[in-house]
């Protein structure tokens, strides 16, 4: 684990949002996936902090950040994350999420273009039809098992690890954010930064949406050329061996964010 050069917390509404700085370089701002910050931020925060100085965000009701009344968004994440980078001082950085984290990422770039230098999106659907039907149904099934769930992790060693949060909470939560249809098809035409796709050989997105997502960046329309001379700015990575729940602790997902985000 990288040594955390600092912490804090921003006000934004009801709610604090906990943020820590780890490593020195290009600003990188983390984004965990849901439910468990510290998949994202044990190994892989320690790798990017080598080259970047990460600032690793905890989404609202996540981890060490508090919650407010009312439900959640990709988007109201996103304005969390620009009062965060505001607080800081940060008028520009990089941005890396995963999962829930990736599609708050997205939403960065979509509502704050200004801020975001580059983009690592890992493992998330512009649309909810890029989701296997299993993966929708376990999100609808979600508010129902809140309390099941929640009770479970209540007594598992991650609620030592944050003991603050809400679990049944969390799950129900997290379950009804899932719940509504999404397309950003246009949205994501409009993002100016270069962006890397990653996703999982085995992952919870079908491989038809991820050529889909590479195309309306600009990807898959023709050869590249001998030179490579013809290529989008934007990226695509499919990591093998991978699915959707371990794909963030691959060493060669950190090895190709890291070749894409360093100049």
């Amino acid at each position: 684990m990288s040594t955390t050069s600092s912490t804090g917390k921003v006000p934004v509404g009801a709610a604090e949002i906990y943020y820590e700085i780890h490593g020195d370089g290009p600003p990188l701002v983390l984004l965990h996936g849901g439910v468990d910050p510290s998949q994202t931020f044990g190994t892989p925060l320690a790798a990017m902090a080598k080259t970047h100085k990460v600032i690793a965000i905890h989404l609202r009701g996540h981890g060490f950040s508090s919650d407010s009344e009312g439900p959640w968004s990709t988007e109201a994440m996103a304005d969390d994350v620009a009062a965060v980078l505001q607080h800081l001082g940060i008028g520009k950085a990089r941005v890396m999420g995963y999962s829930l984290g990736a599609a708050v990422a997205l939403q960065v770039a979509i509502r704050h273009k200004e801020l975001v230098e580059k983009l690592v999106s890992v493992s998330v659907a512009f649309s909810t039809d890029g989701d296997y039907p299993e993966a929708r149904q376990a999100f609808a099934q979600m508010p129902d098992m809140a309390a099941e769930i929640g009770k479970q992790i209540a007594a598992s060693p991650l609620a030592q690890l944050y003991p603050a949060v809400n679990w049944e909470t969390m799950m129900r939560k997290t379950g009804e954010m899932n719940q509504p249809e999404h397309d950003w098809t246009e949205d994501i035409k409009t993002i100016t930064a270069p962006i890397l796709l990653v996703f999982a050989d085995a992952d919870s997105i079908r491989p038809e949406h991820m050529v889909e997502f590479w195309k309306l960046l600009g990807g898959g329309q023709r050869d590249a050329g001998f030179d490579g001379s013809q290529r989008p700015a934007s990226q695509l990575a499919i990591i093998p061996n991978t699915t959707h729940y371990n794909l963030i602790q691959s060493p060669l997902l950190t090895e190709v964010a890291t070749a894409f985000l360093t100049p």
